[in-house]
């Protein structure tokens, strides 16, 4: 997630650093959701002795819980750590990566963090990009043997040299928090403090209180952050399908959503009536405007319905340096009316579908971007593997039309399979749910995987997690319209 300078001093206030020497028969990744429930506001992966591949394994559990509360999340001292499980960023000691090389492997929206101990070390990191700064150790720690003590006068000295935010470290814990009163700084990072708390959610607590009374930083309620989903797509009038199914979606999954919208439908569950296309050059106006404020996690691509829309999108993803994107290739509405021109399969195969971290096509679309029909679970598997051959991403073949699984008994059958980039073949299966409502299914299901790689899970639990909601969405029987009418996207609220 990017993060404004306003909203890192925020999240200084309580900086966990994780450690595992008092884990217990805890996992790490309950007791930072312990951590976060009571109130840490960052929250960095540290691990001394783990490998980079254990640090991405660690940092796996740990990231969609940070995402899920708006909190930044960065990897201590493995910038290829970090840029494996798109953490926000990194933090480095002087002896470590210099902050400038971080800061070149990360890119500008990265968070670089630096431990300095002087002036001129505080002063050289903010020159080289530092987004913020560490300091201490403030009071001897075991977890920091090496680093030098840093008195509260020359604390105070380096808050005042720079322009970033800075949080002290080492020794800091309920009954010494009082020695960082007058320095200037913008909270605490704490180790032992919290992990080896019997209670950490009310530990976590207590510190975050009184971090705020010594630094006079008031409650800690009040703004927060939220990841951020972008829905390039289609408006439907009758709000079931499209733009208004994936701003529903992303909120009823917690995220908050963006639009760039590439046409205008006249429809409603009996059909589409009308559909009026946006000037490719104003649909990438809308993408960049997004990209250049409230940076979005993922992308999400629904209904483009002109080449020379798709290719628009195209550069605008490329110009953004777009991450997670996840290309739902509308060819059809669930009425059966025709959503997109001559050309636009083409279009979405050789430039939408590179850049994709997966794509989601449903029986119709596969047969159709394929040339050949799908009747098995054998040519849902050959199409799956000729699709990959088109881009490196993953394949999801939506079979709610009565694909089943190899060797599936089910009478009712709504299975799918979901085809890796390493091309490990999936089978998600499920059981077809008697509703006749399934107007937007298509883009309820993209749009909620595309909340799922906002998160950082898994691009296959993002899958499985976006087919229990859709599961869930149908389930609630929601009945509106005379035709095929929409979903109840809010349905785990009710």
């Amino acid at each position: 997630m990017a993060f404004t300078v306003k909203q890192l001093t925020k999240a200084m206030r309580l900086y966990a650093v994780t450690s595992d020497a008092w884990l217990g028969q805890r996992s790490l990744a309950e007791c930072v959701a312990q951590a976060l429930k009571g109130g840490a506001t960052f929250v960095q992966l540290r691990s001394k002795e783990a490998s980079t591949q254990q640090l991405v394994a660690l940092g796996r559990d740990l990231l969609p819980l940070c995402r899920a509360a708006g909190v930044p999340f960065v990897v201590n001292d493995n910038v290829q750590a970090a840029k494996l499980l798109g953490a926000d960023g990194v933090h480095v000691g002087q002896s470590d990566m210099a902050c400038a090389a971080a800061r070149e492997a990360l890119g500008p929206n990265a968070i670089v963090g630096v431990s300095v101990q002087t002036v001129e070390q505080a002063r050289a990191a903010q020159a080289a990009g530092a987004s913020y700064l560490g300091v201490g150790a403030v009071i001897p720690t075991p977890t920091k043997p090496e680093a030098a003590d840093v008195a509260p006068a020359e604390l105070r000295r380096i808050a005042a040299a720079v322009d970033i935010p800075v949080v002290a470290i080492g020794g800091l814990n309920a009954n010494t928090l009082e020695v960082l009163e007058g320095t200037g700084v913008q909270g605490a990072a704490v180790v032992s403090a919290i992990f080896a708390a019997d209670d950490i959610t009310q530990t976590t607590a207590q510190l975050s209180e009184e971090v705020g009374r010594v630094l006079g930083l008031g409650p800690a309620s009040g703004p927060h952050v939220l990841p951020s989903v972008l829905s390039i797509a289609g408006s439907d009038s009758s709000g079931g399908a499209g733009i208004q199914a994936d701003i529903k979606t992303i909120t009823a999954r917690g995220l908050f959503a963006q639009t760039a919208i590439t046409s205008l439908t006249a429809q409603n569950t009996l059909g589409v009536t009308g559909v009026f296309d946006v000037p490719p050059a104003f649909v990438e106006q809308q993408i960049d405007a997004v990209f250049a404020d409230i940076r979005p996690l993922a992308v999400k691509i629904g209904m483009v319905s002109s080449p020379e829309i798709v290719a628009a999108i195209a550069a605008a993803l490329d110009r953004n340096n777009a991450e997670n994107v996840v290309v739902d290739p509308v060819l059809m509405a669930t009425s059966g009316a025709s959503l997109a021109a001559g050309g636009v399969a083409e279009a979405l195969r050789s430039q939408l579908f590179p850049r994709a971290a997966i794509i989601t096509p449903n029986l119709d679309e596969a047969q159709a971007l394929c040339g050949f029909a799908i009747t098995s679970a054998e040519d849902a598997e050959y199409a799956a593997d000729e699709m990959a051959r088109w881009f490196p991403g993953a394949v999801l073949i939506k079979g709610g039309h009565g694909l089943a699984a190899p060797g599936s008994t089910s009478l009712n059958p709504a299975d799918d399979l979901l085809r890796l980039p390493n091309g490990d073949l999936c089978w998600l299966e499920g059981e077809r749910v008697n509703n006749p409502n399934t107007h937007g299914t298509g883009c309820t299901l993209s749009s909620a995987i595309a909340c799922g790689l906002a998160l950082g899970l898994p691009l296959a639990k993002a899958v499985r997690d976006a087919k229990n909601y859709l599961t869930g969405a149908l389930r609630a029987q929601l009945d509106l319209g005379k035709g095929s009418g929409p979903l109840d996207h809010a349905w785990e609220l009710r």
